[in-house]
């Protein structure tokens, strides 16, 4: 059942980060820091990045010491997700890009990782208080939820379409 359960995971991540990666690669330049609800594309496209690799962490401890974070410390700026307030900065397309092959990366690494034992212990975070398993179940919802809004942007403003994209299928 292990075996099962990482499988289907990381093949939901990869579906929901290649449909992330389209959206980006698809929005045309002027929609990138216009409104998508509250907040530009860019930051919405940050936001579900940021909160995917958040998550796949062990703890909230781990999150800025990891190396893409150290070498593009411009990139993450304060940290302003993390606080309770209104982000107020916008993000190039190219490290956007970048940040999304790290969640990729690191959501692989993460999920074959995990044991029985990891996967029903808590999940470490205290903004979470569930299972590992049920975080990455959480963590699907929430990349799921925010690429959808960038999908539906860019259909309804651009008449640009987004592919169903399901399991075992990767953009090169």
């Amino acid at each position: 059942m292990l075996d099962t359960f990482r499988q289907a995971i990381a093949n939901q991540f990869e579906a929901a980060l290649c449909t992330l990666k389209a959206c980006i690669d698809r929005c045309p330049e002027t929609a990138w820091d216009a409104p998508v609800g509250n907040h530009a594309f860019c930051r919405v496209a940050f936001h579900a990045l940021f909160f995917t690799d958040y998550y796949l962490g062990q703890n909230e401890a781990s999150f800025r010491d990891q190396p893409f974070h150290r070498d593009h410390a411009a990139f993450f700026r304060d940290y302003e997700e993390l606080d309770d307030r209104e982000p107020t900065q916008f993000y190039d397309r190219p490290t956007i890009l970048l940040y999304l092959d790290h969640c990729r990366s690191k959501a692989s690494t993460a999920i074959a990782a995990e044991t029985v034992e990891t996967l029903t212990a808590r999940a470490g975070f205290e903004r979470r208080n569930v299972s590992r398993a049920e975080l990455y179940v959480y963590n699907l919802r929430h990349l799921y939820h925010h690429t959808a809004q960038l999908s539906l942007r860019l259909r309804i403003d651009h008449q640009v379409d987004i592919p169903w994209i399901g399991t075992g299928w990767r953009e090169v």
